[in-house]
């Protein structure tokens, strides 16, 4: 990661010294924290710092990220009902399922029609069927993958996210899509749960409902699909990076369904976990330097670009004319 760090120093446009870029990153962390910066433009604005001066605490940014995630992701769960998730998990399970398989499926034979490195060409795929960075976090000490192997996926991923939070809700408006309809197909379509969450959250407050309970119940596919991975690259450890922080979710969506206490600060709850999902967004923008997106290479980028394309236009057709 030191090394990362260095390059990524050396490849932004100005040449600011250590303290200087420490106070940009801060204000800009600050201003991510106030109601007035959407995720999209967190994203943008993380980006930005990424290009122009550079992100001075680069060598935590994946430990920060991956921590907010979660937290972030629980407190979401004061804000939704048991009820009316399990109804969105029900309406996802089919579609969830035939789109990892599918996606998984598709990905080994353009990784092979590419000429791509197998382990690569797995996370790239496994981060596009289950959910982003955590399915490649979880899958890779599974495979024994190596540091360059995990980083071209997770940048091939992370820039793919970029584009989905732009993208999917004119997209969406564009078709008429129903808050259901669009929660659905943020969960199944778009990689990573923190822009899942930040498409839904644009849409409408139902959608992000659907699109949250949705992609959390794909994201336990992570355990089985790691089980599976040991077999097929012959590895004889069992690790397993579970995500227990659905868990924690859960009971949350439980405690604001079920306790009246609870209902008097879920909004606060929910209030801090959007606040801290947008700082996750700027978080990840301020890691795609230019090193990281050169990094990728344009076979590994081509291969998720057409699943991502796939798995969006299958989706979509689906939800409109099949749900």
């Amino acid at each position: 990661m030191n090394t990362q760090h260095q390059l990524t120093k050396s490849a932004t446009f100005f040449h600011l010294n250590e303290n200087t870029r420490k106070i940009i990153f801060i204000l800009c962390v600050a201003l991510c924290l106030t109601p007035f910066v959407s995720p999209a433009i967190a994203l943008m604005l993380g980006l930005a710092v990424a290009q122009l001066s550079g992100h001075p605490y680069l060598h935590l940014n994946h430990k920060a990220t991956h921590l907010l995630l979660q937290v972030s992701v629980v407190g979401l769960g004061f804000g939704m009902n048991v009820h009316s998730a399990m109804q969105a998990g029900k309406e996802g399970v089919l579609f969830t399922i035939a789109s990892i398989a599918s996606t998984l499926v598709f990905g080994f034979l353009i990784g092979k029609w590419l000429k791509i490195e197998k382990k690569t060409s797995y996370l790239i795929s496994n981060g596009t069927a289950i959910c982003g960075g955590s399915a490649i976090a979880a899958i890779s000490p599974v495979i024994k993958a190596e540091e360059k192997q995990i980083s071209v996926a997770l940048g091939c991923v992370f820039i793919l996210n970029s584009v989905a939070l732009f993208v999917f809700p004119v997209v969406g408006h564009y078709f008429n899509l129903s808050q259901t309809q669009f929660g659905l197909w943020c969960a199944i379509a778009i990689h990573d749960t923190s822009s899942v969450v930040g498409a839904a959250s644009k849409y409408g407050t139902h959608a992000l409902e659907v699109a949250t309970t949705v992609k959390l119940a794909r994201a336990l596919w992570i355990v089985p699909i790691a089980f599976l991975s040991t077999f097929l690259f012959k590895n004889n450890s069992k690790k397993v990076a579970i995500p227990y922080f659905i868990g924690l979710f859960i009971l949350a969506m439980i405690a604001n369904t079920y306790l009246p206490m609870v209902k008097l600060i879920s909004p606060y709850m929910v209030m801090v976990a959007k606040a801290g999902l947008t700082l996750t967004l700027f978080l990840i923008g301020a890691g795609l330097s230019r090193q990281v997106l050169a990094s990728v290479g344009i076979k590994p980028l081509l291969q998720g670009v057409a699943l991502w394309i796939l798995i969006s236009v299958s989706a979509l057709y689906a939800i409109m004319h099949l749900a």
